[in-house]
């Protein structure tokens, strides 16, 4: 029995450590020197945020299980939520260290560009006093000092919000804590007269802080956040009977995240073992989820920082500025919908400009043959050029359903807003199916000509989101496709009557769908042995059915390329089970986001774009969509961005048998993303031979026959 328990275990690891190994591979590239300056401080921040969610989500959800479901365990690891938990906050201290040490690293760089975090300490009068009156006449009108006591009862910590806290002592020596919540509407930082060195706040209130107790001598003082588990239940039969409208329902339940259990306390320097009995009778926590961390406790300021930088000094240390090109498949000048009716179309983000599909949209706003848009909304930009087309073309008489998640993780008070806005506009907006998040990324465009319904779909791996499809990489695919119109018709009269299991004729759909046919292809290519070729590009692989199937596609010689970005719970390499599996991962100036499913090889490969990723939430409790891929040249295009991806030796990096990544070396390093910048896939569609000109042509035959 233990011998067989092993085996499970023996090419697997447990998700949330490798995780944990992504979100150290976002730091590390902010070591690479070859990364401009203000890119590096911009993946600290990244980094930071990242584990912000880690800890809210995840140890969260692991905090729970520990609670109600004590004895599961793992289905990668064999851990129990306890144990996962364990080896989470003991990996934890060395990630802080390396944070801890590149920051510095960083910050120098940008010191000799002038660009300092400075401390208060080193500033000369004049600017003392500049800061002196910031505090005065910006901070302290609306700071709110509290004084912990049996007057004063401990008061809600906010989630994330920073904390300056003091150690009293009276004149009769009793000791006391001091606490000051940041406000929310301080700005995170002040720049100093050069525009380019500033001082943050926190560090402001911190100076002054002593000021603010009257009769009480400050003997420590230091900043202080918390990190709450955030992972609320959006579980149907948690919602009140009485409440019919789901919106509604979805505000109230966001309204507890911010007073969950704390799951994390940060400090920005180590207090006594006197200051900390005293504070943590405020959190109470255990030890091992106390951490010091001596960076900033919050770097979303950085991207702030960057936009109020002298201009010239920004640009010189960020990334040449990016614009998307125009898909030279295209034509600028001509209507969008009959160009997508003579053939296919894939755009790529954020390489490819989603210029093409906002006119799309737009036409249809305004294109007296069209009928209806129905979409798929998961999350939305906080101004949404999308959103704009949509309302229009309600208002304009055409039907418009949107089928809009409300339970997207942290965008869900976003698209309550607008949700609100689009039903004001004439839109028909529902909110999903019970129990399953909707994640699917597809646009119908329903068309009526000559006693004639036609459809136009679009399907993608990205969010309808603007602001995203500038920062990751996706993929967008149009088509006048007679069988997927049918198929995504028959999707959305689904989802209007909470069909999961519908039929489909070419269009894959999760929960039913999906799963199924990865495991269909991963058997044929089983069958092929050595023959066989699979290569699959995603954001996590998690779910344990795929992964025993990837390895029994090893066993049996077929050769298996992944690309996974993050979260990858299968180990390659292990002699025996995944021998023949490669998995690598990039990391680079855009967030690898699309998702493509290749199985053979060559032209005779089938290929797939979906907004699946290989994880058990995707593939069993979401809606997702997978789409074939059958135009040659759609599908000569997805190759090759396999190909240069695979051959990334810049970004990339290798994950070994161990489960830790490697970095790929090179002597002449290939960035597939550079590459991406610079190349385009499109082949540029032939000009239009101008009427005019042909028609002055034939004038002067004509006059010279005459003559």
């Amino acid at each position: 029995m233990q011998e067989n328990t092993q085996k499970r275990y023996r090419y697997t690891q447990n998700r949330e450590l490798s995780w944990l190994r992504f979100d150290q591979r976002v730091l590390e590239e902010a070591a690479d020197p070859s990364v401009p300056a203000l890119e590096r401080l911009k993946f600290i921040s990244i980094f930071s945020s990242n584990l912000d969610e880690f800890f809210m989500v995840r140890v969260g959800s692991l905090f729970d299980l520990a609670r109600m479901t004590p004895d599961d365990r793992d289905n990668k690891s064999g851990w129990t939520p306890e144990e996962q938990l364990h080896h989470i906050y003991a990996v934890i201290p060395g990630l802080l260290t390396m944070k801890r040490q590149i920051y510095d690293a960083v910050m120098e760089e940008l010191g000799r560009s002038g660009i300092q975090d400075v401390d208060i300490d080193t500033l000369d009068a004049t600017e003392l006093k500049r800061v002196n009156h910031f505090f005065k006449q910006e901070l302290l009108p609306v700071l709110s000092p509290i004084l912990i006591g049996p007057n004063h009862p401990v008061p809600h910590l906010v989630n994330k919000r920073l904390y300056g806290v003091a150690l009293l002592d009276d004149k009769k020596g009793h000791k006391a804590i001091g606490l000051v919540p940041m406000p929310e509407t301080a700005a995170p930082f002040m720049l100093l007269s050069d525009g380019k060195r500033y001082v943050r706040t926190e560090n402001i209130l911190l100076r002054w802080l002593p000021t603010m107790f009257d009769g009480y001598m400050v003997k420590e003082r230091c900043v202080l956040a918390v990190t709450r588990n955030a992972d609320i239940s959006f579980d149907d039969d948690k919602f009140d009977d009485n409440e019919a409208d789901f919106r509604n329902q979805m505000a109230k339940l966001l309204k507890r995240r911010d007073h969950l259990a704390v799951m994390r306390v940060e400090l920005n320097a180590a207090i006594s073992a006197e200051f900390r009995k005293l504070l943590f009778t405020i959190v109470r926590v255990e030890t091992h989820q106390v951490f010091v961390d001596t960076c900033p406790l919050n770097m979303r300021y950085v991207f702030r920082l960057i936009g109020e930088l002298p201009k010239d000094l920004s640009l010189r240390l960020q990334y040449p500025v990016h614009r998307p090109r125009w898909a030279e498949d295209f034509r600028r000048d001509q209507p969008i919908i009959p160009q997508i009716r003579q053939h296919d179309h894939l755009l790529f983000y954020p390489y490819d400009a989603v210029d093409p599909f906002l006119h799309l949209l737009n036409e249809a706003a305004e294109n007296p043959k069209v009928l209806s848009i129905k979409i798929t909304i998961y999350r939305m930009a906080s101004s949404s050029k999308i959103a704009q087309a949509l309302c229009r073309a309600a208002e304009n008489g055409k039907e418009v359903l949107v089928v809009m998640e409300l339970r997207a993780r942290f965008d869900e008070e976003n698209n309550l807003e607008w949700s609100k806005m689009l039903e004001e506009s004439g839109c028909q907006v529902i909110y999903g199916t019970e129990g399953f998040k909707c994640h699917s990324k597809i646009c119908l465009i329903t068309m009526r000509s000559h006693n004639k319904t036609t459809y136009l779909t679009q399907v993608g791996t990205g969010n309808y989101n603007e602001k995203t499809n500038a920062m990751y990489t996706d993929l967008s695919f149009m088509t006048v496709d007679p069988v997927i119109g049918e198929d995504a018709a028959a999707f959305f009269r689904n989802m209007l009557v909470n069909k999961l299991d519908g039929e489909y004729k070419r269009l894959l759909v999760a929960p039913f769908g999906i799963k199924t046919m990865l495991l269909q292809k991963l058997d044929e290519q089983i069958k092929r042995g050595r023959d066989g070729y699979v290569c699959i590009k995603a954001n996590a692989v998690t779910e344990r059915e795929v992964i025993d199937k990837l390895a029994e596609a090893s066993r049996a010689g077929v050769e298996v390329q992944l690309i996974i970005r993050g979260i990858c719970c299968i180990r390659p390499g292990i002699a025996g089970e995944t021998e023949n599996i490669h998995v690598s991962s990039i990391v680079g100036r855009f967030l690898e986001h699309a998702r493509i499913y290749q199985f053979g090889r060559g032209e005779s490969a089938e290929l797939y774009i979906a907004s699946a990723d290989l994880m058990t939430r995707n593939l069993n409790r979401r809606v997702e969509i997978a789409c074939p891929i059958q135009d040659a040249e759609l599908r000569a295009e997805l190759r090759w961005i396999l190909d240069a991806q695979l051959r990334d030796s810049a970004k990339a990096s290798l994950i070994l048998p161990d489960g830790a990544y490697c970095r790929k070396h090179s002597a002449e390093p290939f960035d597939s993303q550079d590459y991406f910048l610079h190349t385009s896939m499109h082949k540029p569609v032939e000009p239009v031979a101008e009427p005019i000109r042909l028609a002055g042509r034939l004038q002067k035959l004509l006059r010279r026959w005459k003559a």
